[in-house]
C-alpha cells in the first residue's frame, strides 16, 4: 500500500518570484502595493466574472486567478484570467466599456 497523499494530484503550491507563500496564496508586488494572489481551479469557478485585464467574461468552470490588495477590503477582490494577470504590466490602465455592456 502506498502512503496517503496530502494534496491533490497535479496541484502545485503557488510560489512566485519575489512573493511570499501562504498555503495556496502568494503575495506579489504590483504598482507599489502588495497583492494577494490565489489560484482558482475549474471546480472552484462557479460564477461569471469579468476580467479587469481584458474586459472579457470568465465563464464558470474556467480556472483563473483571484487577487486583492494585502491590506484591502473584500470588495477589492478581482478575478483575472491567468494570462491577463501575468501580462498586467503590458495592459492599459483602464479599459472603457460601452454604455450597454453588462457589469458583472
Amino acid at each position: 500500500m502506498s502512503p496517503r497523499r496530502n494534496r491533490q494530484r497535479g496541484a502545485k503550491p503557488v510560489e512566485r518570484a519575489g512573493g511570499e507563500r501562504y498555503g495556496l496564496e502568494a503575495t506579489e508586488e504590483w504598482r507599489g502595493e502588495e497583492w494577494v494572489v490565489r489560484q482558482v481551479g475549474a471546480s472552484g469557478a462557479a460564477k461569471h466574472y469579468r476580467c479587469p485585464g481584458c474586459d472579457q467574461e470568465i465563464p464558470p468552470g474556467v480556472p483563473h486567478v483571484v487577487t486583492w490588495p494585502r491590506h484591502g477590503d473584500v470588495d477589492d477582490r478581482r478575478h483575472w484570467h491567468r494570462a491577463c494577470w501575468n501580462a498586467r504590466d503590458r495592459r492599459s490602465a483602464r479599459l472603457q466599456r460601452s454604455r450597454n455592456a453588462p457589469r458583472y
